[in-house]
């Protein structure tokens, strides 16, 4: 998505309403003048954990949460669905806070608010470690707070289909939603990595080519893979052979996340006629 040169609260006012209404129609609270739902005082009191440990306030607390749910939602939106980092999450807590177990404790706080009120799973991912073959290169090595972030998403698809389909839904995400499925699958087909010349290989046989950047659906469609990548779908390695640097991509966190996984696997499956395994896909 293209974000635009408009201001961001002004962009971001239409979603601002569509989130409060669902969260009114899915817990009936109200709102009140500070734009907090009012879900915040039942949101702490749910959570087991005694505040008072961090000696600040309620109200800091809430303020921390707000802030929290508010980020994660400005930034879902603004970079098209690219997973977030916790550590972007904790340098939110811990820029004016230095208590060591008050982000995990803000971060589920914020969860909570976010499923109670608005209707939104965060689900946090693992970044999976590189594949055996990619053992001998030099790979880029991650602390455990990069390897984690998280996504939005809804809830409500199933509890309130006709909620989702009016408000979340949006019929100019289908086309890259197939191209996900189909990359996917490739992959997943050929074992959960395949070349990047293999990938190209595949999808000129139905007729999306490399040097495409003006595809009547898809656009630049070199630019659509790479939008796979940065959803973190796909991880791109670079590996060493003896005729030089081959690119490899394989299937990332988001597309090894259980229900993403499985949906896959169920869509090869009505293709084929039976269980998915690796083939070659060459």
């Amino acid at each position: 998505m293209i974000v635009k040169s408009e201001p961001l609260r002004e962009k971001m006012r239409p979603l601002d309403v569509k989130l409060v209404t669902w969260g009114v129609k899915l817990t009936g609270e109200t709102t009140d003048g500070s734009g907090d739902s009012g879900g915040g005082m039942v949101l702490m009191a749910n959570n087991g954990e005694n505040f008072s440990q961090f000696d600040i306030s309620k109200e800091e607390i809430e303020k921390l949460v707000s802030e929290v749910v508010r980020y994660v939602m400005f930034k879902n939106h603004q970079n098209s669905g690219c997973p977030i980092k916790r550590e972007e999450l904790v340098q939110l807590v811990t820029k004016n806070y230095t208590q060591r177990s008050l982000p995990a404790f803000v971060i589920n706080a914020a969860k909570e608010k976010l499923s109670s009120v608005f209707g939104y799973e965060l689900r946090e991912l693992q970044r999976p470690r590189p594949s055996s073959t990619n053992q001998g290169r030099a790979s880029q090595k991650n602390s455990v707070s990069d390897a984690r972030s998280y996504i939005l998403k809804s809830e409500i698809s199933e509890q309130r289909p006709e909620v989702h389909k009016k408000f979340v839904e949006d019929p100019n995400a289908e086309p890259l939603a197939g191209f996900t499925f189909v990359i996917l699958s490739i992959v997943q087909l050929a074992g959960g990595k395949i070349a990047e010349e293999n990938v190209w290989h595949h999808l000129k046989r139905m007729g999306l080519s490399e040097s495409d950047t003006n595809h009547p659906v898809l656009g630049n469609v070199k630019q659509a893979l790479e939008t796979l990548v940065q959803q973190r779908y796909l991880q791109k390695d670079k590996v060493s052979g003896p005729e030089g640097n081959i690119l490899f991509y394989e299937l990332a966190e988001r597309a090894l996340d259980g229900p993403v996984n499985q949906k896959i696997k169920d869509y090869i499956s009505k293709i084929v006629k039976k269980d998915p395994v690796p083939v070659d896909v060459d």
